[in-house]
Formats: structure tokens, C-alpha cells, sequence
């Protein structure tokens, strides 16, 4: 007789994508609001805890209770249906290409070179550290527990973990990549998922919880940040210059400049993606180092990036006048609601082992950062850049850059295109080194 396939509904509160942005934006704007108030204990509130993490950490709460969801499973007559919420794709794939147009089209690119190599020593000490992280974060795990880490043939955890490396030092392309080079179990493949989703968000979390302190942190690292800060007073400095009340033909046209480069952006993203793959083996080949660049959004956002430095050389530029970087703000905010929509607190329970090895590559990461940034003076915001750039890539290295000064959001994305370009070759080494720690270890 045929087992019968139990299957359980996980439909979240509400599944109506336009209810959820609708409760996002109320978060939002409640945020905002309690924020802005002078006096008692608001005041002292977002003293400690930031805005952005605020905005960041609500919808991950409702996520881990299950009032949202960015994904579920309904059940109707024994029948399974899985849904999923389009309310990321939407920020990350229209909101932060606009977001980064907006932000970018007032910069200052002379001032941006002045910040000298600091932010890619930062960036390559962050990758350093995924790289030697995991081999590391393994063997001390699996010395004191080694049913944890068990597996043998293509259920070796060293395999499952290499998708992290990919995704931790490039980004999703590079996580594909992984899977398909070194051919992990695809059943077991969704442990390893959870483990990236909760981790990394809650090392972005820690990032931006240091944002507000920033300061308190350049002191105790010693660092110069007089480049950051020349950069900042000269954006600042260009809006005030060609600030104006606003008009609603301003906003219509900027916002029809704006989202037209969006739409020129994924087109040519569409073209070069797919053109690379056809013309060129080597991209179209998911085991390929190169094959990151057959991504569709790794090229969505250096088109993005590229419209916006465009229109910083013509008259596009004095819409920073009439609010351009605010508007991009109120954009990446959209989009940090939606990536805490993708965090559930509670998934450390379901796996501890696994989550154990994640927090501690992670911090071997930080550690490796700290120390680096101490050595060479390094600004917390070279530190928190260069470590999204690799952990959170394009999608959320900007959100972290853009914190600071809406001007710097362009750093996190120029970081984030090289963590692409380095993310397969350095996931593989990283892979490699793993693989023989399994071998010491005896359990492959």
C-alpha cells in the first residue's frame, strides 16, 4: 500500500503581498515618526538602537512569527502549493537599481578615488577571512562534535558549505556555482540555505547596530576619515547649492529619468547576460570562475551604477536640489523591510551544529576585519562596506554604505561588482581547504 505524503500548511497571516507592503510602510513610517520625536524616551531609544535596524529588525520578527512570510506552503485538499512573496524581488529588482541612480547622479567621482585603497584592503581582508573561516569554523566544530559535520560522497558537508563561501564573498551566482561544482545533495541543500539567510542578517543586524557609533569606533581604531568626511561635506555642500522647493513636475521628471534608466538597465542587463553566456563558454558554464557575469543582476546594478555616474557629468545632477538622494532613501528603507521579511529568528533551533559552524566563520570574519582595520587605521565604515560587499553583495552592501551618507551607497555597489568577480575562485579555495580539514578529521 502507497504512503500517503502528509504535508503541512505554513500560509503565514497575511499572504496578500499588498497587505504586507502595506504593514512594511506603517512600520515605516511609525519608525520615522517615533524617531523624529525630541524628548523622553524616543530620544533615548534610537540613541541605542538605529532607525535602519529598526526598519530592519520589525519585519523579521513578524517574519519569525509568522504574520508574513516570503515563502509558504498551502495545503488544500492534500494538495500542496507553494507560494512566494514578490515583495523582494520587487525592491532589489526595480527600488535599488533607482535607489542607486538617485543616490549616484550628485557624486563626486574625484572625491570617491580620494579614499584611496583602504576599501579594497578592507574588501580582500573580508574575503580572506570567508576563506580561512570555514575550514576553520569546520575543524573546531567537528572536533568536539563530529556527528555534525558527518557525511560522506556527495553528502559532505564541506560540499554544502562551499555554497556559503560563494554566497558569502560573491553573491547568489556564486552560490549556484558551488552547488553545481562540487554537487552537494540537494536535499540536504535547504540546511545550508537557512544557515546563510540567518547568519548573514544578523551580521548585517550587527553592522548597522555600530552605524550610530561609528565615531566612537574611528576613534578607538585611529583611523582618518578625512576622505569619507571631504566626500560627504561636498555632496552636502552641491545640494545645498541647488536646493529648491520642489515642484511636481520635478519629481515626474525625475522620477520618469530615473525609472527609464531602471528599464534601459535591465534590458542591456538582459542582452549582456545572455550574450556573455552565447558567446562565451566559459560564462555559460555554472562551474566556470567567470560564470558569475552571466548574472542577470550583477549586471542590473553596474548598468544602474553606470547610468548614475552618467548623469553626475549633465544637469541631471542638480535634482539633488529638489530631494534625489531622499527619495533613494525612502527606496533602500523599502528594500531593508523586505530583506528582514527573509529572516526567521527561530531557524537557530531547528539546526544548532549547523548555525554553531556559521557564527563562528562569521566572527573569524569580524575578527580578521577588526584587526586588519586596526593595523592600517581603517574607518568602521571601510570595515562595514568591505564586509557587506562580500557577505551581503549588491543587494545589501549599498543599504550598509548608504547608512553612513547617501553619497557613499555607490562604494558598497563598485566593492560588491568585485566580490562577484573574485566570489567563484576564492568559494573554491575556500572549498578546497575544507575538503582536507574533512579528510583530517576522518569523516569523508
Amino acid at each position: 500500500m502507497a504512503e500517503i505524503e502528509i504535508f503541512r500548511d505554513t500560509s503565514p497571516v497575511f499572504t496578500n503581498d499588498i497587505i504586507v507592503f502595506g504593514l512594511l510602510m506603517g512600520l515605516l513610517a511609525l519608525i520615522f515618526y517615533t524617531s523624529s520625536l525630541r524628548g523622553g524616551f524616543w530620544e533615548k531609544f534610537y540613541k541605542i538602537v538605529p532607525a535602519l535596524l529598526l526598519a530592519y529588525v520589525l519585519p523579521a520578527i513578524l517574519a519569525s512569527t509568522n504574520v508574513i512570510a516570503t515563502d509558504w506552503v498551502s495545503v488544500e485538499n492534500g494538495q500542496k502549493t507553494v507560494h512566494e512573496s514578490q515583495l523582494y524581488y520587487i525592491a532589489s529588482r526595480v527600488l535599488l537599481p533607482a535607489s542607486l541612480i538617485l543616490m549616484t547622479l550628485s557624486i563626486d567621482l574625484k572625491a570617491v578615488y580620494n579614499l584611496g585603497s583602504k576599501a579594497l584592503i578592507m574588501f580582500f581582508t573580508g574575503t580572506l577571512g570567508i576563506v580561512i573561516g570555514g575550514p576553520i569554523a569546520l575543524l573546531l566544530v567537528g572536533s568536539v562534535s563530529p556527528e555534525t559535520v558527518a557525511g560522506t560522497g556527495f553528502d559532505a558537508l564541506w560540499r554544502g558549505l562551499s555554497t556559503l563561501a560563494g554566497s558569502w564573498i560573491g553573491g547568489g551566482a556564486n552560490q549556484a556555482a558551488m552547488l553545481e561544482i562540487f554537487q552537494y545533495n540537494p536535499k540536504k541543500y535547504g540546511a545550508t540555505v537557512l544557515v546563510d539567510i540567518f547568519v548573514a542578517n544578523l551580521w548585517m543586524a550587527t553592522l548597522l547596530f555600530g552605524i550610530p557609533r561609528a565615531k566612537k569606533i574611528d576613534k578607538w581604531l585611529k583611523a582618518d576619515t578625512s576622505s569619507i568626511e571631504t566626500l560627504k561635506e561636498k555632496v552636502t555642500a552641491f545640494a545645498k547649492k541647488v536646493e529648491r522647493i520642489p515642484t511636481l513636475t520635478d519629481y515626474m521628471v525625475l522620477l520618469g529619468i530615473v525609472f527609464s534608466a531602471v528599464a534601459l538597465s535591465f534590458l542591456g542587463a538582459d542582452f549582456v547576460s545572455q550574450w556573455l553566456k552565447d558567446h562565451i563558454p566559459a560564462v555559460a558554464d555554472k562551474k566556470s570562475v567567470v560564470s558569475s557575469f552571466g548574472s542577470q543582476f550583477f549586471w542590473l546594478i553596474t548598468l544602474a551604477t553606470l547610468f548614475g555616474i552618467a548623469f553626475s557629468f549633465t544637469k541631471i545632477r542638480n535634482y539633488e536640489g529638489a530631494g534625489a538622494s531622499k527619495i533613494g532613501s525612502v527606496f533602500i528603507y523599502i528594500l531593508v523591510a523586505t530583506i528582514g521579511m527573509k529572516m526567521d529568528l527561530f531557524e537557530i533551533l531547528k539546526n544548532p551544529g549547523l548555525i554553531f559552524i556559521g557564527l563562528i566563520w562569521m566572527t573569524i570574519h569580524a575578527l580578521l576585519l577588526i584587526i586588519v582595520a586596526k593595523l592600517i587605521k581603517a574607518p568602521y565604515f571601510f570595515l562595514a562596506v568591505g564586509s557587506q560587499a562580500n557577505v551581503g553583495g549588491a543587494a545589501s552592501a549599498p543599504v550598509v554604505a548608504a547608512a553612513f551618507h547617501p553619497s557613499l551607497a555607490s562604494v558598497g555597489v563598485m566593492l560588491a561588482v568585485v566580490g562577484y568577480a573574485v566570489g567563484t575562485i576564492a568559494a573554491q579555495a575556500c572549498a578546497i581547504l575544507m575538503e582536507w580539514v574533512s579528510q583530517w578529521l576522518g569523516i569523508i
